[in-house]
């Protein structure tokens, strides 16, 4: 079980102060983004997919050839083919985000790790967290079957 007292959640099994970006990841963005999106996050992740971008939310003109992890979602695991549509998705998602923690942009802290750190720290960090978020949702879903 987690405490949340504002952006910083303590894990009581660690004894550590979890880092902001995933508590943000866990709490605020992974539970707002749809399995379908999540398997194509993860699936970019293990393979590289250079269109999962760093540094830039949505990149083409026209047609989309990038996103961050939020854009990548909406564009390659719910459909969105525009970069309005990816926006909009993006919005909808930080926003939601942002309210799970009555902080406005709330969802900085996991934007901000996501461009930062380099690509194979993102990519293997990240995964872990989005296998998570799979796993979870999978035991939420067997719950509501019984």
């Amino acid at each position: 079980m987690y405490y949340k007292k504002r952006l910083v959640l303590i894990n009581p099994r660690k004894d550590k102060v979890m880092e902001k970006w995933r508590s943000v990841w866990r709490i605020g963005l992974a539970p707002q983004i749809s399995r379908t999106a999540l398997h194509a996050l993860a699936s970019a992740l293990r393979q590289d997919d250079r269109r999962l971008m760093q540094g830039a939310f949505c990149a083409g003109r026209g047609d989309i050839v990038g996103a961050c992890a939020i854009g990548y979602c909406g564009w390659q695991g719910e459909g969105c083919s525009s970069a309005p549509e990816v926006e909009s998705y993006y919005h909808r998602v930080c926003e939601a985000a942002d309210a799970a923690f009555d902080e406005p942009a709330a969802c900085r802290f996991f934007l901000q790790w996501f461009d930062a750190v380099p690509r194979p720290t993102m990519r293997r960090e990240l995964l872990a967290e989005v296998t998570l978020a799979l796993r979870q949702s999978a035991r939420s879903l067997a719950c509501a079957c019984q």
